[in-house]
């Protein structure tokens, strides 16, 4: 079972930033031995779970949505188990919980039913 504890988010105007933190612990987690899909999504009021995006544990290779593509940038620290989304330039149809989640295996994958663990969900706000 993995874990994954968030952090960070809040109310930030348009055109500010924000980062989020997602810490991954259990003990069947371990990254060296079977590797990891992190990503974020996202989900606004009355909408679908969105995606955001993704990151493997092996490799510096990270994808996005389009439509953060540009704005969003996501990082982990290896050592920590901790994967963040820095979010800037940020815009109102931002607003949603942010969710971080976590897949058993690595490859571009956008679909939430994929992931098999998740994060506990923060808040974003951009307010206009």
């Amino acid at each position: 079972q993995v874990q994954l504890q968030q952090s960070g988010g809040g109310l930030v105007q348009a055109g500010g930033s924000l980062r989020l933190s997602c810490q991954a612990s259990g003990p069947t987690f371990d990254p060296s031995v079977d590797d990891r899909t992190m990503a974020w999504f996202r989900q606004a009021p009355g909408q679908e779970r969105e995606f955001v995006s993704g990151i493997f544990w092996s490799s510096n290779d990270p994808y996005y949505s389009d439509s953060v593509k540009g704005r969003f940038t996501i990082s982990k620290d290896y050592f920590k188990n901790t994967v963040y989304l820095r979010m800037t330039d940020l815009k109102p149809e931002d607003t949603a919980v942010y969710y971080c989640a976590c897949r058993r295996g690595i490859g571009r994958v956008i679909q939430g039913a994929q992931f098999h663990y998740w994060g506990q969900g923060t808040q974003v706000t951009v307010s206009s």
